[in-house]
């Protein structure tokens, strides 16, 4: 914009002040002219009556002078050596021409006064006109100059969302909000990945420092923990089957309990993790459909103006690709977090995997303990 109004603004007030101040000079100085033509008007008088006295019959009469005639010859004279001084002339030359002028017609020093400060009082009114004309003129050459250059359009992100079509607008806030659930889902999954894991290696360190089940029970004290629902699974299972004597079916039993409930805390973990999937699959695609709706409305747009240049076209253009790149940044920080979710999951899944398998190992020590009558199967019978 400065660099614009630096160039315009001379050229205005250079092209508008030389008018101007001829003007404002033409109709000052017809006071002075009228002063300067009084002298030499004097004689005309006498020269026009001295032919009607001398003069022959016959003879052509005199044409009588033009009254004024001297006056016109010095606003003249003077436009003339104001001309002279080409088009940078600045306003003290100006007036040093006509101070000039005036002297050498013989002007008193009070008329050569009087037509300066009309002279000064001019070139103020004269600056103050061209002022005006060429700000408006270059408000004017700046607007053009906007609407040329497509500039009129606001193209920061939220201006071109006000901007948008409705579908496209429509797309920009579904992927806003997927961007929202992605970084809340991070924060709230990260919290409870983070507590699980501490507190599951704190039950593993008791659970192998137990030396049988009902120690574990004891130091498995915390409700809800998930190494007291393991070793409470244990023990119902061991109670229910206490009438049975094989030792493996009761291992295989509780084997199997303790494999469900690994895969439901697994489960119960990954919840939330889905939509992170979800959105770093498909937020691409809705943003390259917002990119296609922004890109046919200005296909459109260039039909009906019936015109090729970039400043029509580029407004839609930019916001269909805004809805592209909103897309991309909902898809991609939602895929790096599902990984990262994923590896973590994994190896929660791998620490209650090993908790498990401590239950297990307490559960075969407990079992031979047992007397050890309870070690044949019912259906064998001793035979002599």
């Amino acid at each position: 914009m400065k660099p614009i109004a630096s160039l315009v603004q001379p050229t205005l007030v250079s092209r508008f002040s030389r008018p101007v101040a001829a003007l404002m000079i033409s109709l000052m100085l017809l006071p002075a002219g009228a002063a300067l033509a009084e002298e030499p008007g004097t004689a005309a008088p006498a020269a026009v009556q001295a032919p009607a006295t001398a003069a022959a019959p016959g003879a052509t009469p005199a044409a009588p002078a033009q009254a004024g005639a001297p006056e016109s010859v010095g606003l003249t004279a003077l436009r003339e050596s104001i001309d002279t001084l080409g088009p940078q002339a600045t306003p003290e030359q100006i007036r040093e021409a006509t101070r000039q002028k005036m002297q050498e017609r013989g002007a008193s020093a009070e008329e050569i006064t009087a037509t300066m400060d009309r002279l000064v009082e001019g070139e103020k009114l004269g600056q103050d006109l061209a002022a005006a004309l060429s700000g408006a003129a270059l408000d004017g050459t700046l607007a053009g100059e906007e609407a040329d250059n497509g500039l009129g359009h606001d193209l920061s992100p939220w201006g071109m969302y006000q901007n948008a079509d409705m579908v496209v607008k429509g797309v920009m806030i579904g992927l806003v909000l997927a961007s929202i659930l992605t970084w809340t889902v991070w924060v709230a999954k990260g919290i409870e990945l983070l507590g699980a894991k501490r507190r599951l290696r704190e039950e593993l360190a008791r659970l192998k420092a137990a030396r049988n089940l009902p120690e574990a029970a004891e130091s498995a004290s915390r409700e809800g923990s998930l190494s007291r629902v393991l070793v409470h699974d244990a023990l119902e299972e061991m109670k229910l089957s206490a009438n049975t004597r094989e030792k493996e079916g009761i291992k295989e039993r509780v084997s199997f309990r303790l494999e469900r409930l690994v895969a439901a805390s697994g489960r119960q973990m990954s919840q939330g993790t889905g939509v992170l999937a979800t959105i770093g699959s498909t937020a691409p695609f809705v943003g390259l459909f917002g990119t296609v709706w922004g890109i046919m409305n200005s296909f459109i747009g260039i039909a009906k103006s019936q015109t090729t240049n970039l400043a029509v076209v580029a407004p839609g253009i930019a916001e269909a690709l805004l809805a592209t790149a909103m897309g991309l940044v909902a898809a991609i920080p939602a895929v790096v977090i599902y990984n990262v979710f994923a590896r973590s999951i994994a190896g929660y899944k791998a620490q209650v995997a090993d908790a498990s398998a401590q239950v297990l190992l307490l559960v075969s020590r407990d079992l031979d303990h047992l007397p050890a009558d309870r070690n044949q199967a019912p259906h064998m019978v001793k035979v002599s």
